[in-house]
C-alpha cells in the first residue's frame, strides 16, 4: 500500500516495525489492549472527509487500569537513577528520528497539516521534547540553605506521583511529547490523553516506547473523548496533577474539578494574540514572519497572530501587500509538496471557523480576501478546506476580534500611537503571546514590558527555546511549561532541616 494511501498501513525502519491497525488500541501497563467497554468512535482524515481509523472510547474502567498500572510502576521508577531513565527517554528521541517518515506521513493524514510542515516541524519537535528533558534530568540540582553554625536547610524535589497529561489536535505528536517527556523524567508515572480528533501518532508512540524498553506502567496512553475518558482522568482520585493543553471553556471545567481534590494543574489554553507592527520596522522580514504568524498550520496554532495591528500611516501599504502575499498561498492536497495550506482538522472545526467569518460579516467586517471554502480536485474534493481571509472594518470590542478562531482568518486594524497600540492590543480576554515590529529599542523595551502577554516576540515569531518558560495570563491559562519550569512543576519540593548543634 502507497505511504500516502488514506488507509491503516505498515511501515519498517532499522529493524522496527511501526502499525496502525483498523481500529487503534490503548496503551495500559506496558500492552496494547482495547478498550474495557468494546465501544470504538470514527476517526477522519480531514483532507478527504473519509473515515480512516476507528479509535477506542474509553471510560472510567479504562482509566481505573491505568492508574492502577501507573501506581504499581511508581515506586521502581521513581527511583531508577536518573542515567538509567536518561537512555530511555533518549532511546525513544532515537526512535522517532528513526521513523521520522512514517510519522509525519501519519501526522499529515491525521491532521489534515502539509506534509512538509510534518517533517519540518512537528515530528523532529516531538523527538527534540525526549531528548531535552532526558539530558535536563541529569543536571536538576537542589538547594541548601546554611543558618551558619545553627542548621542547615536543603530541598528535595520529588516526583509527585500518577500525573495526567492531556494534549490537543493541532500539533498532536509535538504537544503530546511536550507534557509526557517531562512528566516522566522527573520520575513521574503518567496516564495521557491524545485529542480523539488526531489520535494515530500517540498510539505509534505506544508501540515506540515498548521499542525502547520503557517498563510497564510507566507510561498508559488512553483514546476517548474529553467527557468520558478525559474527565475520569481528572476526577481519578489516584491521578495527583494535570497538565493540559486545549480550549479554554475545558481548561476552566477541569480547574473547577481539580479543585476539589486541590490537585496541581498546568493549563495552557487560547489566544488572541496581537501583532503589533510599527511604520520603522524591517518591512520585507515583518511580511515574511506576519504571513507565517497569521496562517501557518492553517492558522491552528495557539500562537499565531490573529489581530494584526498597523500603525497608520503605513497602513494601505501594509494591507495591499499582505493582501497580494495572502493570495499566492496555494491550499490544497497536504501530500502535495507545493500545497502551502492543508486541510482543518474536522468538519465541526471546519464549520465553526465559516460561521465565525459570516458572524465577521454580520458585524460590519469587510473581507479582503478569502472567506470561504475551497473545494480541491480528485482525492480531496470532500476534504475541510478554509481560503487564508482577511478581514478589516472591526473595532476591539467585536465578537470577531475578542473571541478565539483558531483558523485561517486574521484581522486589520489601524493605531495612531504607542499608547493607541497598546490599548488595542491589551483589549483581550487572552494573554498569551505577542509580536512587536519595530527598530526602535527602546520602544522594543517599552512595549514588551506593557502588553499583557507571557510571550513577546520581538522582530521575530515562533522562536523558541526550550529552556524558556512557556505559558499565558488570563484566559490563556495558568503555569508555565518549558525547561526547569516543567520539571519543577511535576515534582513537589520537600525541605528538610537538620539541626547542627546538637
Amino acid at each position: 500500500m502507497a505511504m500516502g494511501a488514506n488507509k491503516p498501513c505498515e511501515l519498517y525502519f532499522c529493524c522496527m516495525q511501526l502499525q496502525i491497525p483498523e481500529q487503534l488500541l490503548n496503551y495500559i501497563d506496558g500492552a496494547l489492549v482495547p478498550p474495557v467497554n468494546g465501544a470504538y468512535i470514527k476517526n477522519v482524515n480531514p483532507a478527504t472527509g473519509e473515515d480512516w481509523v476507528d479509535i477506542p472510547d474509553s471510560d472510567l474502567m479504562d482509566v481505573d487500569k491505568a492508574v492502577e498500572a501507573a501506581q504499581r510502576a511508581f515506586p521502581e521508577w521513581s527511583n531508577t537513577p536518573a542515567v538509567k531513565r536518561f537512555r530511555i527517554l533518549n532511546r525513544i528521541a532515537e526512535l522517532i528520528d528513526e521513523n521520522a517518515e512514517f510519522l509525519a506521513i501519519t501526522e499529515t493524514n491525521d491532521n489534515g497539516k502539509p506534509l512538509w510542515l510534518s517533517k519540518k516541524v512537528d515530528i523532529p519537535r516531538a523527538s527534540d521534547n525526549f531528548r531535552f528533558f532526558a539530558t535536563g534530568l541529569m543536571h536538576m540540582s537542589a538547594e541548601s540553605h546554611a543558618m551558619e553554625d545553627k542548621a542547615i536547610n536543603y530541598t528535595l524535589r520529588k516526583p509527585i506521583g500518577v500525573v495526567a497529561c492531556i494534549s490537543p489536535w493541532n500539533l498532536p505528536l509535538y504537544l503530546f511529547t511536550w507534557k509526557i517527556a517531562p512528566a516522566l523524567a522527573a520520575g513521574n508515572c503518567v496516564v495521557a490523553k491524545p485529542s480523539e480528533v488526531t489520535p494515530v501518532t500517540a498510539f505509534l508512540l505506544s508501540q515506540i516506547c515498548m521499542e525502547a524498553g520503557l517498563p510497564a506502567g510507566v507510561l498508559n496512553i488512553l483514546h476517548g473523548i474529553g467527557p468520558s475518558c478525559g474527565k475520569a482522568m481528572v476526577a481519578h482520585d489516584g491521578v495527583k496533577a494535570i497538565s493540559f493543553t486545549g480550549s479554554t471553556r475545558a481548561g476552566r471545567e477541569i480547574a473547577v474539578s481539580a479543585a476539589q481534590t486541590f490537585k496541581k494543574v498546568s493549563l495552557e489554553l487560547g489566544g488572541k494574540n496581537p501583532n503589533i507592527i510599527f511604520a520603522d520596522c524591517h518591512w520585507e522580514k515583518m511580511m515574511h514572519n506576519t504571513l507565517q504568524s497569521s496562517f501557518a498550520n492553517q492558522g491552528q496554532i495557539c500562537l499565531c497572530g490573529s489581530r494584526i495591528l498597523i500603525e497608520e500611516s503605513v497602513y494601505n501599504k501594509f494591507k495591499e501587500e499582505f493582501v497580494a502575499r495572502a493570495a499566492k498561498l496555494t491550499v490544497g492536497d497536504p501530500m502535495d509538496k507545493d500545497s502551502k495550506q492543508g486541510a482543518v482538522v474536522s468538519k465541526a472545526h471546519y464549520e465553526k471557523i465559516l460561521q465565525c467569518i459570516a458572524t465577521a460579516q454580520e458585524e460590519g467586517g469587510k473581507i479582503l480576501l478569502g472567506g470561504h471554502a475551497i473545494h480541491p480536485e480528485g482525492r480531496c474534493a470532500k476534504g475541510y478546506f478554509i481560503a487564508p481571509t482577511i478581514i478589516e472594518g472591526l473595532g476591539p470590542d467585536c465578537k470577531t476580534n475578542r473571541e478565539e478562531i483558531f483558523g485561517p482568518v486574521v484581522t486589520l486594524q489601524p493605531f495612531s500611537s504607542e499608547q493607541h497600540a497598546l490599548e488595542l492590543a491589551n483589549a483581550s480576554d487572552y494573554g498569551l503571546s505577542a509580536t512587536i515590529w519595530t527598530q526602535d529599542i527602546t520602544r522594543a523595551h517599552r512595549m514588551g514590558a506593557a502588553v499583557h502577554s507571557g510571550i513577546i516576540w520581538v522582530n521575530c515569531w515562533l522562536l523558541r527555546d526550550l529552556r524558556t518558560p512557556f505559558g499565558g495570563f488570563k484566559n490563556s491559562g495558568i503555569g508555565r511549561e518549558g525547561g526547569w519550569e516543567a520539571l519543577r512543576f511535576f515534582t513537589e519540593p520537600r525541605n528538610i532541616c537538620i539541626d547542627l548543634t546538637s
